[in-house]
Parts: structure tokens; C-alpha cells; sequence
């Protein structure tokens, strides 16, 4: 048995037994910090199908530090919940243990693989018992029916308010110690580490698993073709993202957004199809910044800049500016657009400031909103200001007075 008294809220010693108001410290905290935590409660509002404004109540009902007390036991929770009245109500929180067989079937996966087995004997849980779990075809964490509350206030209710907050705080328990989530299926965490040591200290036969086709090697595969060799499919007329991740969710222990997966997915296609088709190198010899440069390029004038921008640590502004010059010059662009004004021969200088009477520093001819940049490509670039920042404002070429129009 693990008896912990898990955060007890803003009651004062000497205060009403009634609740606090919703409000000040801790009525907006969240619940689960760690992967174990977050992984209870995905289950416990997505999968277990109990009541949302009833677990929305028992949440702001734990907020409140209304659990007063919370013990772990094999297949059971049990905690006194304060309510209105002076008097805690007890409450009960249950989920289905594994049976004997059904423990043997998950140690059986586990047992077979070494690293998992470490870390486990090492005292840590790591998230992929889930899957080996679903390999023995039990799921690790509750689903549907699997959560079973009681409690003794006038609410029927299921599950009633109170124990909606105990629910809750069962996450706090499986960010302090993850291993409360076997207990929850059956297994104390001694008896279970006892039970792999004694599989790996037999020295049985490993799990069997299904071998994988090796293949043939190409040069072999061509040599049994008969007839003329296939033509290769043509890529499409244009990109688009893999139809997998449109309609497949990463796996929950991931920690991969949705909408990352697609988006990057989709990046990588068109530069497949690049590849594929001819059409560019599918930008696999840029830097960092060119790359970062070139996703920029592709969400101008959307959210996902601003996001973009976030994630590199890098203002919008900034990454704006950079998206621009890719666009309109490419690798040659963003490095006249980002590099420091530098020393060149003024005598190289002399056909720029022809079409621009402006001051020179280094590289750069400035007159009032323009600017006209030498870089080290040899190719003359105009830059505008708009919103006090450079921009620039059109592709690159070797004669200035294109740029600005002039014959």
C-alpha cells in the first residue's frame, strides 16, 4: 500500500470546512507534469467516457484542494473528499487488475527485451510499456467502462463530483511515482521487478518473434525480370502531403503534434517531387538558416510563420524579412539580406552609385527608402525599407539600373 497526501489547496488552518472560492493561487494550476500523468488523463477524458461537465466539476474541486487524503491499493483508490458539508465524504475510485495469465502475457513481452527490462530494474517506467501492453493485447491505461467510482454523498450520479477530483489527483500520484499505475492494474512494483528478475535468471528462450523478410538486393530482383525492364512512375504534376499522416494520428507516447507531423511530412514531399521530377535539388545541401528560410518562404503570409518564427527563436519581423529574401533571391538573397555591410573595391562600387546617388558604406549605396547591395556573388540587390526594416524588394541582377528601372 502507498499512502501519499497529495496537494492539499490554499485552506488555512482554522478556516470554514465549506470550499474556498475558485479563485487566487491554484485555481488555474494544471495536472500532470510529467509523460505518465498527461497519459492518465488523455485516458481519463478521451477514452474512459465518463461525464466532461462532471469531470470539469471534479476538477475545479481538486483545484480547490478539496481531496483531503489519497491511498493507492491494487485496483482501487480510496480518498475523503471535503464537500459542503463538515463531514468528508469517502470515496472510491476502481480499475480492472490484470488477472495472474494476464500479468504472465505483458512480463512475457517485456522479459524479451533487455533495454526495457534495465530501466524497469532500474526503477524507471518508460512510456513504451504501453505498447508492449497492447502487444499482449491489454491496454495499460483504462478505457472505456474500466473507471468505476463510488461515493457515499447524495449525488448518483457517475462518476459524482468528488470523485471526478479524485480521478484527477490520481495524476499527481503518477507524476510522483509512475509505478502506482501497475499497482492500479494489480502488480506491486517489487513483485513485478521480482517476477522479470526470475525470467531473466532462468535463462529461457526469448520471446519468438515473427522474422522479418530480408529482400533480394536490386542487381538480383532485375535479373529475374523476364521482359523489358518497367519504366519508372512519372512523379505528379505537383506535390502534396502523404496521404498516412492526413489520416493517422501520431502515436499518443510520441509527443508529436499532429499538425507538426503534417506539416513536416508535406515539406519533405515537395522535396521528393523536386528530386523526383528535376525540378531543384530538394534543398539537400542547405545550411540551418537557408533551410529555415526557405520552410519560411513557403507559409508567408500565414500563422504558421509566426509559429515558425517562435520555435527558432527568432522574432516574426525577423523571420519575415528572411522569408522575403528567399523569395525573391534565393540562398544569394538571404545572404545579402542577413550578412554585415562589408569592404569591396570602390572602383566596383561606381556603377551602382551611377543609379543611385546615395552614401556608400562598404557594400551599400542608401539614399532616403533605397538601397542597393553588392554581394559576393557579384549581383546587385535592392533593398526597401518598409516598417523600419530592409526588405528586399526584387530578384537579383548584375546591372543596378535594372533594378530600379533605368535605362
Amino acid at each position: 500500500m502507498n499512502e501519499r497526501t497529495p496537494w492539499q489547496g490554499w485552506r488555512r488552518e482554522g478556516e470554514n470546512a465549506g470550499l474556498p472560492a475558485a479563485k487566487g493561487a491554484g485555481s488555474r494550476r494544471p495536472f500532470g507534469a510529467t509523460w505518465w500523468g498527461k497519459a492518465w488523463l488523455e485516458a481519463l477524458e478521451h477514452r474512459a467516457r465518463l461525464d466532461p461537465n462532471r469531470l470539469g466539476r471534479g476538477r475545479s474541486y481538486a483545484r480547490r484542494g478539496s481531496v483531503l487524503g489519497l491511498v493507492v491499493d491494487p485496483g482501487v483508490v480510496r480518498a475523503s473528499v471535503q464537500g459542503s458539508r463538515v463531514t468528508p465524504y469517502e470515496v472510491t475510485v476502481k480499475i480492472r487488475a490484470f488477472d495472474d495469465a494476464e500479468w504472465d502475457a505483458v512480463l512475457d513481452v517485456v522479459s524479451a527485451q533487455i533495454g526495457r527490462v534495465a530501466a524497469l530494474l532500474d526503477g524507471e517506467l518508460p512510456p513504451e510499456l504501453v505498447d508492449d501492453a497492447q502487444a499482449a493485447g491489454l491496454e495499460l491505461l483504462p478505457g472505456a467502462g474500466e473507471v468505476r467510482t463510488d461515493c457515499n454523498c447524495p449525488d448518483f450520479a457517475v462518476p459524482c463530483k468528488h470523485s471526478a477530483a479524485v480521478c484527477y489527483l490520481i495524476a499527481d500520484a503518477l507524476d510522483e511515482a509512475p509505478f502506482e499505475l501497475l499497482l492500479l492494474r494489480g502488480r506491486q512494483k517489487d513483485e513485478l521487478l521480482s517476477a522479470l528478475r526470475a525470467r531473466r535468471s532462468a535463462g529461457g528462450e526469448p520471446l519468438a518473434l515473427a522474422p522479418q523478410p530480408v529482400g533480394l538486393v536490386a542487381k538480383a530482383a532485375f535479373a529475374r525480370v523476364t521482359g523489358p525492364i518497367p519504366v519508372p512512375v512519372r512523379p505528379l504534376n505537383q506535390p502534396g502531403a502523404p496521404t498516412a499522416v492526413l489520416v493517422l494520428e501520431p502515436p499518443r507516447q510520441s509527443g508529436v503534434d499532429g499538425k507538426d507531423l503534417v506539416a513536416l511530412a508535406t515539406d519533405a514531399a515537395r522535396r521528393a517531387w523536386e528530386l523526383a521530377s528535376g525540378d531543384g535539388d530538394g534543398g539537400l545541401g542547405l545550411t540551418r538558416d537557408q533551410d529555415l528560410a526557405r520552410r519560411a518562404a513557403g507559409l508567408f503570409g500565414t500563422p504558421g510563420l509566426a509559429d515558425l518564427a517562435h520555435r527558432a527563436g527568432l522574432t516574426a519581423r525577423q523571420l519575415t524579412s528572411w522569408a522575403v529574401a528567399w523569395r525573391e533571391g534565393g540562398a544569394g538573397g538571404l545572404a545579402a539580406a542577413v550578412e554585415p555591410a562589408i569592404d569591396v573595391d570602390p572602383q566596383a562600387m561606381a556603377e551602382g552609385l551611377d543609379t543611385l546617388d546615395g552614401v556608400v558604406e562598404g557594400n551599400r549605396i542608401t539614399a532616403e527608402r533605397a538601397q542597393l547591395r553588392l554581394a559576393s556573388d557579384g549581383l546587385w540587390y535592392l533593398f526597401t525599407k518598409q516598417f523600419n526594416d530592409w526588405m528586399l524588394s526584387a530578384p537579383p541582377s548584375p546591372d543596378p539600373a535594372e533594378l530600379l528601372g533605368r535605362p
